[in-house]
């Protein structure tokens, strides 16, 4: 690990300046993904603009940020699918876009996916190059970017907005600005259910650097009541966003604190621990050319796993740890729709960094042969993707 530089170390310029090349080269990948994409499109009668701003959950948010909530559609089958399953931060950020420009819905939530990826690429720099340094921080953002479902990150989604928050709460907590940690991880908290892993992660780390004070001593009662302030400060403010929602969704339900379980209820989301998900791999066995499809998803599933455990091993923070630990976990064991759960995954950047390591030991041009390959398969996968099943 670098010895982290502090606040006063690091004028905004100069970081900027260090990141520059983290951030050029992640807009240069999602904008081969981007042309990819209207090529293809347009050679199969379609609009990539409809593909990335008004298709699947986009329309509900969009529905959300120009008549708010209580729209909920009935199936045949009994279940009901209510908008109050969508959180409300980029919705909010749509309808001040469309309200202050001429910018429709649908367009403000792409701008805001547009610039919040830009910030989630130079927030897991930060944490990357906090953590392992400058070279594997570029890496870390360009694999991020080359993700096979990375097109998602330029859609108006949640993903982009949630992991900007995410990656620099989670550097705020490793450089000690606490209350900065905790506002932005109530913000995180109000644009995904998966939230609560900005939350846990914060906690930890600030019960974490109070024992680790005590056991250490040496600091003055001033300094250790100002910090420990900080601290506790943060760990109360963090959950707001989340739990706020929550509570307001069980009152205007009537079902009090697990009214929101019974919307995600509706739409068939809950936490099985993975027994649906096994189910849907094993019936991919029952024939042949399924069967390749589950082999794919159980190598996929041991890659995820494994990554985590590199990432113990080589020492990531608690924060870290814990943060990529339960995105993991509530993307593999919840019972939701299966073709979503590589878009769930994608808030989880700290999974990227043993490779990105690795790639940050070859010579440059070896990795940028390596990425290169990778942005033109993953571009051509998401333009293929969106004009087919798509992340609903």
């Amino acid at each position: 690990m670098t010895d982290p530089q502090s606040p006063a170390e690091t004028p905004p310029g100069g970081a900027l300046r260090r990141a520059a090349p983290a951030l050029l080269g992640y807009a240069a990948v999602r904008a081969l993904g981007l042309v990819t994409l209207a090529v293809w499109s347009a050679a199969n009668g379609a609009s990539a603009h409809r593909l990335l701003s008004e298709r699947w959950d986009s329309l509900w948010y969009t529905r959300v940020a120009g008549l708010g909530y209580g729209y909920e559609v009935r199936l045949p089958d009994g279940d009901v699918h209510s908008n109050l399953a969508f959180f409300p931060l980029l919705p909010w950020l749509e309808g001040f876009l469309h309200a202050v420009s001429p910018l429709s819905y649908a367009d403000a939530g792409l701008l805001v996916s547009a610039v919040a990826s830009l910030a989630a690429a130079w927030g897991i720099f930060a944490v990357a190059d906090h953590v392992h340094g400058g070279r594997t921080g570029v890496c870390a953002v360009l694999l991020w970017a080359v993700l096979p479902v990375g097109v998602v990150q330029s859609m108006a989604y949640s993903e982009s907005l949630f992991t900007a928050l995410a990656a620099w709460s989670l550097y705020a907590v490793l450089t000690g600005r606490w209350a900065t940690a905790g506002l932005l991880a109530a913000l995180a908290g109000l644009t995904r259910p998966v939230g609560v892993a900005v939350v846990a992660a914060l906690w930890v780390a600030a019960i974490t650097s109070f024992v680790g004070e005590r056991r250490r001593g040496g600091s003055t009662p001033r300094t250790d009541g100002a910090r420990g302030g900080r601290r506790a400060l943060a760990m109360i403010i963090a959950p707001l966003g989340a739990a706020g929602y929550v509570l307001w969704v069980g009152h205007r339900t009537g079902r009090g604190p697990f009214g929101y379980l019974d919307v995600q209820a509706g739409w068939r989301n809950g936490f099985d621990g993975g027994y649906a998900f096994g189910r849907f791999v094993a019936e991919k066995f029952t024939s042949f050319p399924s069967a390749l499809a589950g082999a794919a998803l159980i190598a996929g599933v041991v890659l995820v796993l494994w990554l985590y455990v590199t990432c113990v091993r080589q020492g990531q923070p608690p924060a870290l740890l814990v943060y990529a630990g339960i995105v993991v976990a509530l993307a593999l064991c919840a019972s939701s729709y299966f073709g979503s759960k590589p878009r769930l995954l994608l808030p989880a950047f700290p999974l990227l960094f043993p490779p990105a390591r690795a790639l940050a030991r070859l010579r440059p041009s070896r990795s940028a042969l390596v990425l290169g390959g990778l942005a033109v398969a993953s571009a051509v996968y998401g333009a293929i993707w969106l004009n087919g099943s798509g992340p609903p």
